[in-house]
C-alpha cells in the first residue's frame, strides 16, 4: 500500500473512532443510560454493561486521536479491532443486526491498516519514536 492510501485510510478510520468518543463524552450519563436500556433484555449483566458504557466512548476517544495522530498507530489498530469485536458480540446479543455492517467495517480497515503497517511512514510514530 501507499503511504498517501494508509494515510488517508488511518485518518477516515481515526476520524470514526474519533467521533463517535466526542459526541459521546459530553453526555456520558445519557450515553450509558441508553446503553444499560438496550441492553436490559440481554442475558448480559448490568454490573458489565454499566462500566463498559463508561469506557467505551473514552476508548473511542483515544483510539481516534492516536489514530488521527499516528501516535501508537498499532496498538491503537488493534485496541480498535478489539473494540469492535466486542460492540459486535453486544450487537448479537441484542439482535441489532442494522449495527453489524458498520462494525465489521471498522474492523476491516482497522485488519487491512495493520497487515500494510509499515506503510505508515507520514506519523508521528516516525517522526518521535521510529517504530511501527
Amino acid at each position: 500500500m501507499n503511504t498517501s492510501s494508509f494515510l488517508l485510510l488511518r485518518l477516515a478510520i481515526g476520524a470514526s473512532m474519533l467521533g463517535h468518543g466526542l459526541v459521546r463524552l459530553p453526555k456520558l450519563q445519557a450515553f450509558s443510560h441508553w446503553m444499560v436500556g438496550s441492553f436490559s433484555k440481554s442475558i448480559l449483566p448490568q454490573a458489565l454493561v454499566i462500566p463498559f458504557s463508561y469506557v467505551l466512548p473514552i476508548a473511542e476517544f483515544i483510539i481516534g486521536l492516536l489514530l488521527v495522530t499516528g501516535l501508537f498507530t498499532k496498538p491503537a489498530l488493534v485496541a480498535g479491532s478489539l473494540v469492535m469485536i466486542v460492540l459486535i458480540l453486544g450487537s448479537c446479543m441484542i439482535e441489532n443486526w442494522e449495527a453489524l455492517p458498520s462494525q465489521l467495517i471498522h474492523v476491516a480497515f482497522f485488519t487491512i491498516l495493520l497487515q500494510f503497517i509499515n506503510s505508515n511512514t507520514l506519523a508521528v510514530d516516525q517522526l518521535f519514536l521510529k517504530q511501527n
